[in-house]
């Protein structure tokens, strides 16, 4: 049986990653140069996508600590997607920031007085979820155990 502080800093990762991806699954769609919603663009669904396997990873992970399971062949393969998925969060950050940067050469133009503030939130959203990723695979190789391949290769099937 786990003892509650065992699963504290897990359970407290998953939360927190749950918590940012919602909100950032919401602002993704935001438009900071009009202040509005847009539904109708392609790249807004992006992120949206994105994160539906950063939520099958959180999820895993979660069921192999509670469960205290073995790392398999397929968390291995869905944390190998969240590198990448996390070289995304970091062009998104870099993204945002270079529409921030923006900011003094359109003077002449209206720009609502929410631009700085919601970036400054989205960039910052963006980046405690690139921290928090990163904690999540460290929690993995603390709490679930590291990928040892003579194991996983002797028991491809995750389901024995």
């Amino acid at each position: 049986m786990s003892s509650p502080s065992n699963l504290l800093l897990p359970k407290t990762n998953v939360l927190l990653t749950i918590v940012v991806l919602l909100a950032l699954i919401v602002l993704s769609f935001y438009g900071m140069y009009g202040n509005t919603f847009f539904f109708n663009k392609a790249e807004n669904y992006i992120f949206p996508l994105l994160t539906l396997t950063h939520f099958l990873y959180l999820y895993v992970l979660w069921f192999k600590i509670t469960e205290r399971e073995y790392p398999d062949s397929i968390m291995k393969n869905i944390e190998y997607i969240m590198y990448g998925i996390v070289l995304v969060y970091g062009y998104e950050i870099f993204s945002t920031y270079t529409i921030l940067s923006t900011h003094n050469e359109f003077q002449d133009h209206v720009i609502p007085n929410t631009f700085m503030p919601m970036g400054i939130l989205i960039v910052t959203l963006q980046t405690i979820l690139v921290c928090l990723s990163i904690w999540s695979f460290a929690i993995r190789k603390i709490r679930v155990g590291k990928y040892d391949f003579d194991y996983l290769n002797n028991h491809l099937d995750a389901w024995e």
